[in-house]
């Protein structure tokens, strides 16, 4: 199977984060066919990580993810791109890594593995199951693959993934001084959140927050007695600081969940590479096992997530070879 065909066929099969067991059941068919030894790690039921190894321990791990966002894009492709869901983000990054260590397998390098996780798009639950793994302490560097235009990126930022729930008490509308409206406390804490000065780091740059979900209420003329917002935020600074500022600006009126946190990340460099600081989070932080990490991908993080979602043939050709590139020198 060639590079791009096998990008397309990644991506016409749908792995929307939760739903990624037919894809590891590919992948992981594709791998043995290549004379790897392959285990699916079970993380959850029907929910699995995809390892691959030689006869031989591996000392460099090739690694990204299986899932993506929603909602599913078939494949397309012209003679510069491919295009669909996951085409940077990251099946074609999956494509890219096979074949990178297919040519340094030829070239008598075995001592070379590959690490495909369930859930990064959401909680990064794969990489944590992935991280008690005995292979991890054989493992000297970890090549993490993401969207970095195929520059090697020497930091990522933190990120904290925080629920925010407001309690009232339901009313008529028309009598609004009967109830308490959750919805009108949550954008209270909303707004001052968004008028929250972050301080910015030199390295890592500004901290920036998201506000991704909002939801709550029953009907329009009913006073809500429940409501919910989910933000992301994205970290320059350490994560503590962001709490502090969270909980002042919350004041009791509402109830945080920390779904996910952490730090920036300084990343392990290598000179000779084009390099990056990058704003997104990645699996590394919760793969501390594997050895140093090092973040590289072809693709443009600002076409994920996108409706027009797409890869450049070239950048996948060049990836394979910036891989291999990157292995013999480590």
């Amino acid at each position: 199977m060639k590079l791009f065909e096998l990008t397309r066929e990644l991506i016409d099969i749908p792995s929307v984060t939760g739903d990624e067991m037919a894809v590891g059941q590919f992948l992981s068919k594709h791998l043995e066919g290549l004379g790897y030894g392959v285990e699916r790690q079970e993380v959850v039921q029907n929910r699995f990580n995809v390892i691959a190894t030689t006869e031989v321990s591996p000392r460099i791990v090739f690694s990204t993810h299986m899932d993506t966002v929603p909602p599913f894009i078939e494949s397309s492709e012209d003679e510069e791109f491919i295009y669909g869901r996951g085409s940077c983000d990251a099946k074609g990054i999956i494509a890219a890594q096979i074949f990178a260590a297919e040519r340094l397998r030829a070239a008598g390098v075995n001592d070379v593995g590959l690490l495909f996780t369930v859930d990064e798009e959401l909680s990064s639950a794969g990489a944590q199951a992935a991280n008690n793994h005995s292979l991890a302490r054989e493992c000297r560097f970890l090549i993490n693959g993401e969207p970095t235009d195929n520059r090697l990126a020497t930091g990522t930022k933190g990120s904290v993934r925080v629920i925010i729930t407001t309690e009232g008490r339901a009313a008529h509308s028309a009598y609004p001084e009967a109830g308490e409206s959750a919805i009108e406390k949550l954008l209270d804490i909303l707004q001052g959140i968004r008028a929250s000065e972050w301080p910015e780091d030199s390295f890592f740059g500004t901290t920036t927050c998201n506000i991704g979900v909002l939801s709550g209420g029953t009907r329009p003329n009913v006073i809500a007695d429940k409501a919910r917002a989910e933000l992301q935020i994205r970290l320059g600074i350490d994560i503590e600081h962001v709490k502090r500022v969270l909980e002042e600006v919350s004041d009791g009126r509402g109830r945080l969940e920390y779904a996910s946190a952490h730090n920036p990340v300084r990343l392990f460099s290598v000179p000779g590479f084009d390099q990056c600081v990058v704003r997104f989070t990645t699996d590394i932080p919760y793969l501390s096992n594997w050895g140093k990490p090092l973040l590289l991908g072809p693709g443009s993080i600002l076409d994920a997530h996108t409706d027009h979602e797409r890869i450049a043939k070239r950048e996948l050709e060049d990836a394979v070879e910036i891989y291999v590139n990157l292995a013999k020198k480590l």
